[in-house]
């Protein structure tokens, strides 16, 4: 191993990391807002182990001059898909992005390893600004669904304990358990529809019932404390019944009357 400053050399890939997925955050947020649903269901991040590299890089006989451009995946990316149609989607809005270059990809789902890994791979160049100027590192995008993920962590886990060589036991079986996931991603696919408008209602209905609470509560700042205790008794009610439609209703009202308060025209009650 060379004398170099270790710490030093990482900086650059821990700076990538953080940016990416404070990037890829704000791209969920910002989908999340324009389509009321979002192909990222969550992101992680991780810089490679130091020990981890140079096994890597005496693996495929990287020399340590070379790390830089030998390993592609000391910087990375985890992007968390509900279904694998998402997948494909994740991938075109990296493929759009200016403040990266997308140098290869390697597809996981349609050629999947046969170990069972199913994951999609995008190996990316990507410019950090650093104290000493601009420096462009090498980072790895992971695209892959809970259930991949799911499964690469267990699989990833078992080679670190067994050094790679695991027992032919633990690998069929392992082997039956990514079909089972792949499975479990196709049946998901095929009810995607009323998935996703399960997961619309419920937060459709969270978002009302957290306004109704905060426009109560705004009824006691415009010193409506009676509007505010009868409205909190007449909530009560209806979140015991769950009826939505009833919750929209007070919803309006309790509105109405903070407007009025606003004008000056207080009301005399429900």
């Amino acid at each position: 191993m060379d004398g170099r400053d270790w710490g030093t050399f990482m900086l650059p890939y821990e700076q990538t990391v953080e940016e990416l997925k404070v990037k890829f955050k704000t791209m969920r947020a910002e989908l999340k807002k324009r389509e009321e649903y979002t192909p990222i269901e969550f992101v992680t991040g991780r810089v490679k182990r130091l020990s981890s590299i140079l096994e890597k890089a005496k693996r495929l006989n990287v020399r340590m001059e070379d790390l830089e451009q030998g390993i592609e995946d000391i910087a990375g990316i985890r992007i968390m898909c509900q279904f694998v149609e998402d997948i494909r989607r994740v991938a075109e809005f990296i493929r759009a992005r200016k403040d990266l270059e997308v140098v290869y990809e390697k597809d996981y789902i349609t050629n999947y390893k046969e170990s069972g890994y199913r994951s999609f791979h995008m190996i990316i160049r990507y410019p950090v600004q650093t104290a000493l100027g601009l420096k462009i590192v090498l980072a790895e995008i992971q695209i892959r669904t809970l259930a991949m993920n799911f499964w690469a962590t267990i699989e990833h886990s078992l080679n670190y304990k067994y050094r790679e060589s695991l027992p032919d036991e633990i690998r069929l079986r392992l082997k039956t358990a990514a079909e089972a996931a792949s499975i479990l991603d196709s049946e998901m696919s095929s009810i995607r529809e009323e998935i996703l408008e399960a997961q619309k209602t419920f937060e459709e209905n969270s978002n009302t019932t957290t306004q109704v609470l905060h426009a109560i509560h705004q009824l006691y700042f415009y010193h409506l404390v009676n509007e505010a205790i009868r409205s909190q008794e007449e909530f009560n009610q209806i979140w015991q019944r769950q009826d939505m439609e009833a919750m929209k209703e007070l919803l309006v009202r309790v509105r109405g009357m903070i407007s009025q308060a606003k004008k000056g025209n207080l009301p005399d009650g429900l």
